[in-house]
């Protein structure tokens, strides 16, 4: 019988041992949420997102801007101080060459900045020409009825209305 006893106690031991060790794990798995759902937080984006009442806008990335330039080269007709009759129509032509790197287009222009405009319009198309190439600047004149010596100068604008390059200049002596 004292073996029964033994048997018997040993058996409650060994349940109570096994319902401890059920109970503490049990208690821990419910203290980190068991088989409940853990709810997901994404990341907050460092900046912040467009919303239909904030208009994404673009910026366009800068362009290189290129550089202007006139070099004027030579006079092809009518050298400086030529002397011309009073009324005689004058065909002015220079040599001149687009040493910048901008190509002139139709929105290049030729002003008039000095002297009389000798019969020609004030404001001239500069004749298109490409970056690195040579052309041709032609003006038609109409020499003074007054005897004298006249100078009108001439200047390259850019399509923004800036001046650039050297002047070119047609210079002569009217007499009978």
């Amino acid at each position: 019988m004292k073996e029964r006893k033994d048997a018997e106690r040993s058996h409650r031991h060994s349940s109570a041992s096994i319902l401890l060790i059920l109970g503490v794990l049990l208690t821990a798995c419910a203290g980190r949420g068991g088989n409940a759902p853990t709810a997901y937080f994404p990341p907050t984006p460092a900046y912040a997102l467009p919303t239909a009442s904030q208009p994404v806008v673009f910026y366009n990335s800068p362009v290189p801007q290129c550089l202007d330039n006139l070099i004027y080269l030579q006079d092809l007709t009518i050298p400086d101080d030529s002397s011309v009759l009073p009324g005689s129509m004058l065909d002015k032509q220079w040599l001149v060459e687009n040493n910048g790197t901008c190509n002139w287009d139709r929105y290049y222009r030729l002003r008039l900045i000095a002297g009389p405009d000798l019969g020609a319009p004030s404001e001239q198309a500069l004749y298109p020409a490409r970056s690195g190439s040579q052309a041709v600047i032609r003006i038609l004149f109409t020499a003074p009825a007054e005897s004298g010596t006249y100078r009108s100068a001439w200047q390259a604008y850019d399509p923004q209305g800036k001046t650039f390059g050297d002047l070119i200049f047609i210079q002569i002596v009217v007499s009978p």
